[in-house]
């Protein structure tokens, strides 16, 4: 069996070294770096600059504590540098995992010549041809763009432009308030920015629950996080003294903010357009490639994971999305379920969920009850005092199956683990109430849920 994946962002290289380690031959082609969008510019950057927004959160705050600190002074350069640090270690990591004697790791722009045979343009200019029984394409997303004037200017930026700051912008306004403008809003109003969400939705983060929602825009406004909701961003223009003036309507109103710095984070868009898809009969929308429940495409030998098949943009939905089409080139069976899949947002507080929301349940007319607790009745939190938070969960009502959690506070992307576990294996709350949990610990805030 011979196998070519087209990216190696988390979707590509994790298949290709689960591949490799059942004895199929991996052409593993990536036209950047290893790691993908991930590690080289999401998730790994970001939150390694989210951990020194933590540091510097603790020690600013340390007096509630009974430790006084000398002085609390951002160094942006040694932020920056320690992220690239930590990019590059993992980097490294990865590229010594693919050096596998059954995976070829090639550098260049991939295009079909036909369903079994890729051609790829490297950075020296020679063309090369690999053919393979299967394809999996795995080749992520790239950053969406408003089209309104101005988004050309100096000073409006991408995510990735803003993890290469050198210094913290006075004041930021960040057009979008879904993860990753709300991420870097949260990072970069610890470092010292004045920052400005405009969301064009009613709420932020559109796809979470509704109370997660709500109250996680509260608790940002309490840190100093002006958030405007329902703001339809119209324009962006210089102002005087260099600064720049994003234009908005709201309520029929025309309203605007001025900043330093402008990040766009209105979201991604699948990379559909890097490969010539028509020419081996693989179907596609703006939304992402079309893909079935094993991830296979419209052409039956080229599979697609990932960010290019729209939905889930996250890094390890793909990773299990590659393992789901690798099972089925192989002919091997899965307990892998797809619909549940945890999220999480690093802002602070932090933000995590997993399975059915109210309006998924009320949408699929599914009887439900959401039983709920609160950090501030839990003893870690109190003595932590990280009481700003809640723990939400939905059930079936007849049965009792747990079918979705949300939380809202500290380490709720860890916490909602417990929860993912307990839908896949369909637990029910009458058996989970008899798990026995250590205290004081802040799991607890599941199983206290009333």
């Amino acid at each position: 069996m011979k196998l070519t994946i087209i990216g190696a962002g988390p979707g590509g290289y994790e298949t290709a070294l689960c591949a490799a380690a059942k004895g199929v031959e991996v052409v593993l082609v990536e036209a950047s770096k290893a790691g993908g969008t991930c590690l080289n510019e999401g998730c790994i950057p970001t939150k390694s600059l989210f951990r020194s927004a933590q540091v510097m959160d603790m020690v600013s705050d340390a007096g509630r504590f009974g430790v006084e600190p000398n002085g609390c002074v951002l160094d942006l350069a040694k932020v920056m540098a320690r992220k690239d640090a930590v990019v590059e270690q993992l980097r490294s990591g990865v590229e010594t995992l693919l050096k596998h004697k059954n995976i070829t790791y090639v550098s260049g722009k991939a295009s079909f010549k036909d369903a079994h045979t890729v051609l790829v343009d490297t950075p020296d200019g020679e063309v090369k041809e690999y053919s393979s029984d299967k394809v999996i394409v795995a080749t992520g997303s790239t950053p969406a763009f408003l089209p309104v004037e101005g988004i050309e200017l100096p000073g409006v930026l991408i995510s990735s432009q803003m993890l290469e700051l050198q210094a913290v912008p006075e004041r930021l306004c960040v057009i979008g308030g879904g993860v990753i403008g709300l991420e870097l809003a949260s990072i970069f109003n610890s470092f010292g920015a004045k920052v400005t969400v405009l969301e064009f939705c009613k709420e932020i983060l559109p796809r979470f629950d509704a109370d997660i929602s709500k109250r996680l825009k509260q608790a940002l406004g309490k840190r100093g996080i002006e958030i405007v909701t329902q703001a339809q961003v119209t324009g962006i223009s210089l102002a005087e003294g260099g600064s720049l003036s994003v234009s908005y309507l709201r309520k029929g109103a025309s309203e605007e903010v001025d900043s330093d710095k402008v990040l766009m984070a209105v979201g991604r868009r699948p990379a559909v357009d890097s490969l010539n898809f028509a020419d081996v009969g693989v179907a596609f929308t703006p939304k992402g490639v079309i893909v079935n429940e094993f991830m296979q495409t419209t052409n039956p030998d080229i599979y697609a994971v990932g960010d290019i098949t729209g939905g889930m943009m996250l890094a390890h939905a793909a990773t299990f999305q590659g393992r789901k089409a690798l099972g089925h080139i192989l002919g091997e069976k899965d307990g892998i379920d797809l619909s549940v899949v945890p999220a999480a947002v690093f802002t602070t507080p932090q933000a995590a969920m997993v399975g059915k929301t109210e309006e998924d349940c009320k949408a699929e007319g599914i009887d439900f009850t959401v039983l709920k607790s609160f950090y501030r009745a839990n003893g870690k939190a109190v003595s932590m005092e990280c009481t700003d938070g809640l723990c939400k969960v939905i059930a079936e009502k007849a049965t009792g199956r747990i079918l979705g959690c949300h939380i809202l506070g500290e380490e709720a992307p860890d916490l909602v683990h417990e929860a993912m576990v307990l839908i896949n294996a369909e637990v029910t709350l009458d058996r989970f109430s008899d798990f026995i949990h250590a205290h004081p610990t802040l799991s607890e805030l599941l199983q206290s849920v009333r």
